[in-house]
C-alpha cells in the first residue's frame, strides 16, 4: 500500500472513509500536484518566501530571522486600522513586505479578518505577508488567524503563563507544546498541503511557517520579558507597545514617547533583555529619510505607513482647501 506523508492508512481506516481515503491516497502516491498560480519572473520581495501554495502561510520566521541577522534589510510594513476590506484590495499590489490586520481594536468578524488576510496574499502576488493581532489570548481567535494563513501578533503579553498559553494555541503537536487543532479542509487535499520541505506532514512545517509576534504593553510584562523568553523560545519577534505601557505606568500617553526617568528605565531593560535573548525588534517610525535608516539598524520589521495616518492628511487638505477659495466671497 502506498506511504502518504510518512504514514500509511490500515484497511480499517481505507474502509471507514470508504472511496475518499482511497482516493487521496492514490493521488498523493503519484506526487505532488499543487497547482496554485504563483507569479512568474524572479521573485520580489516576500514572494521569496511563500510557502508551497498561498493558501498556506509565507516562511514569515524565516524572513524575520533573516532580517534580523541582515541577510534582507528590515520588513517594511503598513498598518490597516480600519479593517476596510476595499481599502485592503486597492493597496495590496503595492507590495510592502507585510501589513498589519488589527482585529483587536476594529469591529472585524472572523469573516472580515479572513479576507482581509485573502486579499493581502493574492492581491500582491504574494509580496506581502499577513499578520492579524488577535483580540486578546483566546485559543479560537489565533486559531482563526493563523488557519487563515496569517502570521499573528498577541498583545498585552504580561507572564510566562500567557505566554505559554498562546504558543501552545499557535503551534500543532507536543513536541511543541502545541494544542493547536488542525483544520481538516481548510487546505486542499494533494493540492494545497503539501509539505514545504517535502518530508514533513504539512501541519509540522507549518510550525515553521507563521510567526509570532508578541506585544510587550506593560511594566509588568517588561519585568517578566526574560522569563517569558526563556521558557518561550519560539517568539519569534518583540514590539514595544509604547502608548499602553506609558498609559499602564500611569505616565502621559504622549504618543508613547517621553524622558520620564521611570519611562527611560524601563526601555532600558526592554532593549538590554531582547539583546540577551538575541531576539528581533518590531516598531513603528513613520519618519523618512535618515530617521528610518537609523531605526532600521535595530529593527527587522517596521510599519513605516497606516490608512489612519494618511486619511488624517485630508484634515489638512481640507484646511488648506478653504483658505485657498474663502476669498472668492463678496462682501
Amino acid at each position: 500500500m502506498p506511504e502518504t506523508n510518512g504514514t500509511q492508512l490500515t484497511e480499517e481506516e481505507i474502509k471507514s472513509f470508504g472511496s475518499l481515503a482511497k482516493s487521496l491516497e492514490e493521488r498523493r502516491a503519484a506526487g505532488p500536484k499543487v497547482t496554485t498560480a504563483y507569479p512568474s519572473g524572479p521573485p520580489q520581495g516576500m514572494q521569496a518566501y511563500l510557502g508551497p501554495s498561498m493558501f498556506q502561510p509565507h516562511r514569515a520566521r524565516q524572513a524575520i530571522r533573516d532580517a534580523h541577522e541582515k541577510k534582507i534589510p528590515p520588513l517594511i510594513g503598513f498598518y490597516a486600522g480600519l479593517s476596510s476590506i476595499p481599502l485592503m484590495r486597492y493597496m495590496a499590489p503595492f507590495g510592502f513586505d507585510v501589513v498589519w490586520i488589527d482585529w483587536e481594536h476594529t469591529s472585524c468578524n472572523v469573516e472580515t479578518m479572513t479576507s482581509l488576510v485573502h486579499d493581502a496574499i493574492f492581491m500582491s502576488q504574494g509580496k506581502t505577508i499577513p499578520f492579524v493581532r488577535v483580540p486578546g489570548h483566546d485559543h479560537a481567535a489565533i486559531g482563526f488567524a493563523l488557519d487563515a494563513g496569517a502570521s499573528i501578533v498577541i498583545p498585552q503579553l504580561e507572564t510566562v503563563e500567557e505566554a505559554k498559553h498562546v504558543m501552545s494555541s499557535s503551534k500543532f503537536g507536543t513536541k511543541n507544546r502545541g494544542t493547536r487543532s488542525a483544520p481538516p479542509f481548510r487546505l486542499i487535499p494533494t493540492l494545497t498541503d503539501q509539505g514545504y520541505d517535502g518530508a514533513r506532514d504539512v501541519w509540522q512545517n507549518w510550525n515553521d511557517q507563521a510567526a509570532v509576534m508578541v506585544q510587550i504593553e506593560s511594566l509588568a510584562g517588561i519585568n517578566n520579558l526574560d522569563a517569558i523568553l526563556t521558557e518561550c523560545p519560539d517568539i519569534d519577534i518583540v514590539w514595544l507597545g509604547a502608548l499602553d505601557c506609558r498609559i499602564s505606568m500611569n505616565l502621559p500617553a504622549n504618543f508613547g514617547m517621553g524622558s520620564e526617568p521611570e519611562w527611560l528605565e524601563a526601555k532600558e531593560k526592554f532593549y538590554a533583555t531582547l539583546k540577551k535573548h538575541n531576539k528581533p525588534l518590531a516598531g513603528f517610525c513613520f519618519a523618512p529619510g535618515d530617521a528610518l535608516t537609523e531605526v532600521a539598524q535595530e529593527h527587522s520589521m517596521i510599519l513605516h505607513g497606516a490608512d489612519v495616518t494618511k486619511l488624517l492628511e485630508l484634515q489638512q487638505e481640507l484646511a488648506n482647501a478653504r483658505e485657498a477659495v474663502k476669498g472668492v466671497v463678496k462682501q
